[in-house]
């Protein structure tokens, strides 16, 4: 129980210290799994939306296929992207390896199919409805699409803060493509596992706890600014 404490402790002293190597950890956690998300709900939610009110063939296989790219390991995505733009790989010459450009690519892989399998499941269930009635009331494309987004934008929130959770916890494949360096890719989960591996279990609970935070106030915003409450 001591070292808990000793951990609260000490995420209060990481915050208030103004340390430049934890603010750089910090400010690089926040950078990449936001901009992760954003390119996959950029890509994800319109997609998903399409899928889920198109008809087309082998959809069912296709739907099999998006559902376990949800849950894809980590580590498999981590490796096949570092074998990609390794300096061997087909995008060796670009040299994204060991940098957050890579960490980024890495988690657009994996939270992607989450935000496209979510809105696809639930356009699914509420697109054909909506659309029924926007037809029956003379509404275009766009009158379609406009009422499908306010319908859903719970479910878009929701899509959006999984692929979040997803990106800001991941360890294992921005510790394959970035490499954990201090000062260019160590971010807060591989600085999390570093800590405890050495033993220095307070300094990983503080980190821990800031990490918490983080995705608290981030939640709360996004929870704010889409649904209004």
């Amino acid at each position: 129980m001591g070292y808990i404490v000793q951990g609260l402790v000490e995420a209060f002293k990481l915050l208030i210290s103004f340390n430049k190597e934890i603010y750089s950890i910090i400010f690089l956690s926040i950078y990449v799994s936001l901009t992760s998300t954003l390119i996959s709900s950029l890509i994800g939610i319109p997609f998903g939306i399409f899928l889920g009110l198109k008809d087309f063939k082998f959809k069912r296989i296709f739907t099999r296929f998006l559902y376990t790219a949800m849950s894809l390991p980590p580590v498999v995505v981590g490796l096949v992207v570092a074998l990609i733009i390794s300096r061997r790989g087909p995008l060796g010459n670009f040299s994204l390896l060991f940098t957050p450009a890579a960490m980024i690519i890495a988690q657009t892989l994996l939270v992607t199919p989450i935000v496209t399998g979510i809105i696809f499941n639930n356009s699914k269930e509420q697109g054909r409805k909506i659309k029924q009635v926007c037809k029956t009331l003379g509404g275009g494309k766009w009158d379609i699409l406009i009422l499908l987004v306010k319908e859903m934008r719970i479910n878009i929130l929701i899509a959006i803060v999984t692929g979040l959770g997803r990106a800001i916890s991941e360890v294992g494949a921005v510790m394959i493509v970035g490499g954990n360096i201090k000062g260019h890719t160590r971010v807060m989960t591989s600085f999390i596992a570093m800590n405890n591996s050495m033993g220095n279990y307070s300094t990983s609970i503080a980190m821990g706890l800031v990490l918490l935070l983080i995705s608290f106030i981030t939640n709360s915003i996004l929870y704010k600014y889409v649904i209004g409450d």
